[in-house]
């Protein structure tokens, strides 16, 4: 099936007006569905995603991390019968504790609590599956329909390499949990389908950060812990799950290791996603105080006091790096489309028709690592002749 005929059933571009409206589900979603479903790439991506789910050894988090990938109607846990007062009594809580900034507004409401399919029930359920979330915020890293997929598969294939490695130069008898180093791939970026819906025009929602004040984050001294949502909105439904605490931590580590004066950033960011889910983060063993008062990282395994560091959080931290290029990629590909655009009949400067009917699918079909590396050894024109393959042409 060439790009092409998929682009012939896409939906037709609704009319815009102004901002989308970030308390509905995008727009866009459903095209979206449309979109990664015709894509080999993603789906390849995807059916690796599952059969490395199946291997973990324990069954509730095989269970759990299965669910998450395969059930369009899995149930958002955390986001459990939420009224708008519960949802406001939760940001100000959040507020009291330093993990939040600025007042309660639509904006943050939204971003916190982004809206759900039979949110108001005892099962609230994803907007969009796995399959058709992107891998970013629109501009970045994997953003088109079907990107989380692909950005997971290579963070999973990373993270299994890394533990490889480990053991071959330290030793095959030393415990790296070949469950962590599978599931936590697979969780960490999971809420990018709830944060980054997709809009009419074939943009995305705009992500929400939080997780602390950006001033004095670092147990009161200078410090910043603000991150995107998806990370905080992950932990809290893994935490809301009662899944193991070295778990938990390994999938909070991906967006800093706790060593190197980074531990208060990864215990904000739990602490964070407890309060949304209405959990005790230290009863519940998630947490962890020291002499001095001070949240730390629990004690696990073999640690009697708080602050441990598995080896496991460093290799999922580094597992999760492929953006120091794929965001480039992006970058570097949106514009050459652009410029590509009139060639292949379409107008750069028509937003939704740019983004709907050629940038989406060809990046979809694609993606914008495999063309920027066809264009680093071929030029422009292997990009172009890659593309035009793509759509028939």
């Amino acid at each position: 099936m060439t790009l092409f005929r998929w682009v012939l059933v896409v939906v037709p571009v609704a009319a815009l007006s102004g901002a989308a409206d970030q308390s509905k589900m995008g727009e866009g979603n459903a095209r979206a569905v449309m979109l990664s479903a015709g894509s080999p790439r993603i789906q390849q991506a995807h059916s690796y995603l599952r059969s490395q789910a199946m291997r973990i050894q324990d069954g509730k988090l095989r269970a759990n991390t299965t669910s998450i990938l395969v059930d369009p109607d899995v149930c958002v846990t955390s986001k459990a019968v939420l009224t708008v007062q519960k949802k406001e009594a939760i940001l100000k809580k959040l507020q009291n504790e330093g993990l939040i900034t600025s007042t309660i507004d639509d904006r943050m409401l939204n971003g916190v609590f982004p809206p759900l399919r039979d949110e108001a029930g005892e099962c609230p359920k994803l907007p969009q599956p796995y399959t058709s979330a992107p891998g970013s915020g629109f501009g970045g890293h994997h953003s088109h329909p079907g990107g989380l997929a692909v950005h997971a598969s290579f963070n999973l294939t990373n993270a299994l390499s890394l533990a490889q490695g480990y053991r071959q130069v330290y030793g095959p008898d030393v415990f790296i949990s070949e469950d962590l180093m599978i599931a936590a791939p697979l969780w960490h970026d999971w809420a990018k389908t709830m944060v980054f819906q997709w809009n009419s025009d074939g943009t995305e929602f705009a992500e929400y950060n939080f997780g602390g004040n950006g001033k004095t984050d670092a147990w009161g001294g200078a410090g910043d812990s603000r991150t995107g949502a998806h990370h905080i909105l992950g932990l809290a439904e893994i935490i809301k799950r009662g899944l193991p605490a070295e778990f938990l931590v390994t999938v909070a580590s991906a967006h800093a290791s706790p060593a190197s004066g980074n531990e208060y950033k990864v215990v904000n960011w739990i602490r964070t996603a407890a309060i949304v889910a209405g959990v005790d983060a230290v009863s519940a063993g998630y947490l962890g105080k020291d002499p001095q008062g001070r949240f730390r990282l629990p004690a696990v395994r073999s640690w009697s006091e708080p602050g441990n560091l598995l080896v496991e959080y460093m290799l999922h931290h580094l597992s999760d790096a492929d953006f120091v290029w794929t965001g480039p990629a992006a970058s570097a590909v949106d514009q050459a489309l652009k410029k590509l655009s009139t060639k292949f009949g379409f107008d750069a400067g028509n937003i939704a028709e740019f983004n709907n009917q050629f940038r989406n699918p060809v990046l979809a079909h694609l993606t914008a690592e495999r063309l920027l590396i066809l264009q680093g050894n071929g030029g422009e024109a292997a990009l172009a002749a890659e593309v035009a393959k793509a759509l028939g042409r």
